[in-house]
């Protein structure tokens, strides 16, 4: 990627040789043979589970579940996402897609502390030193324990693991510890990429903490009751830098994201797949085995000063409410004088294999401005995001870079915001609509979903709507209307909320359709629909997962404690 007498590449060679390309990939152990396993949402998995693809098509590939979809979609695991057509039967309302936008005060971690400014790389050969302070994947979740915000990130170029909180997200204190006496430091020594997951679903208290650290061709694994403290649980099998993991709580497996690379002359990046039960036991996997899972394609926009395919830098995953959220670190190529400009997309799996990327632009993008935090090669963090009220921190590494050079300079840790749910909005703004698979008799301002089937009694939505209106009816799986859920009983939502509740006149709730196969069609006027689900409780819990948590929640689902607040 990097031209090969650049200094840089010297620093690459010496935290490690590359594990070099990965064959087709023939696996037998992490296959799931036998009967097909259906999934929470109705989707079926083939078998063998994961599929074994031999290679990558240069075009998108679209996932199964959207060709072939459930006959009827069971909805009582979170909340529902409009990011694809998976619910949807027709509309003629229109989808857009929101990115995070940064917080004014970013950087929110810097590095300011001796071992921070540490660069044994540039100490050897007499060259700028790269301060460090970010999350190289590492990991940010919220610990409801001890009701702090946690993060752990690379101290040091290519140095230590570190440990941070915050009271509120924003602010950030680095402890002074006892690992390395006085320092905020939890592991020492040289490192490349990590991952650190808070697992509160671990009943051994002693292995509360999961980290995977790459180092000299494998994944170092540790465990931690404090996420201080740390203890070796061995290590993985051959895989490339720049490889992290993530919890698949949908179907209870741990899931590696390993760097693969194109055996095919080229050093083009994608991801490889292997899950397991259990982060620390069969992993001790064989080159070979690993599976071909997904990676950038034509649809990714070539930067044009560049102009090189785009390829597929990193993966993290975590669930968020009903789907299985990615952020895609996308490198653009490089050259001599900029560090590479990678950029964070977004995108979706409802089976946790097969991606959905609605949105090739930036979710988390460079600034273009030389001297900014974030001018080269921003990355996301393990855990992805974290629920704060009605919002969703995603915390990333930004790079300050060097203009005329590729050295990182500052590495630092910035901060940005969605709305929760917000990724995409199906819209109706009054103009007239671009219809998109609609009937003749598909009414303006509508959306219907497919049948789906819920036995929660409470009907709640994310909406924004304040000068407009939302209206919902429901149907019988043939499209007949049942009373009393019609338009005319519906009260209108007229509001800018994460969580509206639905109500018609005349009936407390939905119970008596409790189990039935029924579709929503909602009446949208000027504003915009994100999510509806339906809850057990008046108070909205939606049960969905939270991705790296959040405060007021008591696990890792939505649980509604957050909303009694």
């Amino acid at each position: 990627m990097s031209d090969p007498h650049d200094h840089r590449l010297g620093r690459r060679a010496f935290l490690r040789l590359s594990a070099g390309a990965f064959a087709a990939a023939v696996q037998s152990r992490g296959i799931a043979e036998g009967a097909s396993e259906t999934l929470y949402n109705g989707i079926r998995l083939a078998r063998p589970w994961p599929p074994r693809y031999h290679g990558l098509p240069p075009s998108p590939i679209t996932p199964p579940y959207l060709v072939d979809r459930p006959a009827v979609i069971p909805i009582d695991l979170g909340r529902q996402l409009f990011v694809d057509d998976f619910l949807i039967d027709d509309t003629s309302l229109t989808r857009a897609c929101h990115h995070a936008q940064y917080h004014p005060n970013n950087p929110v971690v810097w590095p300011s502390t001796d071992w921070e400014e540490y660069d044994e790389y540039a100490l050897r050969t007499n060259t700028r030193p790269n301060p460090a302070a970010m999350p190289f994947s590492d990991g940010i979740f919220y610990d409801q324990r001890d009701r702090l915000f946690k993060m752990w990130y690379m101290g040091g170029y290519s140095q230590n693991t570190c440990y941070a909180t915050s009271s509120d997200g924003v602010v950030w204190q680095k402890p002074a510890l006892d690992v390395v006496a006085g320092t905020n430091i939890v592991t020492h020594g040289l490192r490349d990429s990590s991952t650190v997951w808070l697992d509160l679903d671990e009943r051994d208290r002693t292995r509360r903490y999961k980290m995977a650290r790459w180092y000299d061709h494998y994944m170092e694994l540790l465990a931690s009751a404090d996420g201080v403290h740390w203890r070796d649980m061995g290590r993985t099998g051959l895989t490339g830098d720049r490889t992290t993991f993530f919890h698949n709580p949908f179907r209870r497996v741990w899931v590696y994201s390993l760097r693969g690379e194109s055996a095919l002359g080229g050093t083009l990046r994608h991801r490889r797949y292997w899950e397991t039960a259990d982060l620390f036991t069969n992993v001790s996997w064989a080159k070979d085995e690993p599976v071909v899972w997904t990676g950038a394609d034509v649809d990714d926009p070539r930067r044009p000063e560049l102009n090189v395919p785009s390829e597929l830098y990193n993966l993290d995953c975590v669930a968020y409410e009903s789907v299985l959220l990615g952020l895609f670190t996308i490198f653009r190529g490089e050259r001599g004088d900029r560090e590479k400009p990678n950029d964070v997309c977004v995108g979706f799996s409802r089976d946790g294999f097969h991606w959905h990327r609605p949105d090739r632009a930036p979710f988390l993008g460079v600034s273009e401005q030389p001297g900014e935090w974030n001018w080269s090669n921003v990355q996301s963090a393990g855990g992805c995001c974290v629920v704060v009220g009605d919002q969703l921190y995603f915390y990333v590494s930004g790079r300050r870079g060097r203009p005329g050079t590729n050295d990182p300079g500052v590495c630092s840790t910035g901060l940005a915001m969605l709305r929760r749910d917000g990724f995409a909005s199906m819209d109706e703004d009054g103009a007239a609509p671009a219809l998109r698979r609609v009937s003749p008799a598909t009414p303006p301002g509508t959306l219907t979903t497919r049948p789906v089937r819920f036995s929660g009694r409470h009907l709640f939505v994310n909406v924004d709507a304040p000068q407009g209106e939302l209206r919902v009816e429901l149907l019988d799986r043939d499209g007949r209307n049942i009373a009393p859920f019609t338009t005319e009983a519906c009260v209108p939502v007229r509001a800018d909320s994460t969580r509206a509740a639905v109500t018609w006149s005349g009936v407390r709730d939905l119970s008596r359709l409790s189990g039935d196969a029924v579709r929503f069609r909602f009446h949208l006027r000027r504003g915009r629909l994100y999510a509806f689900w339906v809850s057990p409780s008046a108070g909205g819990a939606s049960h969905g997962y939270l991705a790296a948590g959040g405060p007021g929640f008591h696990g890792v689902v939505d649980d509604g404690a957050a909303n009694t607040r």
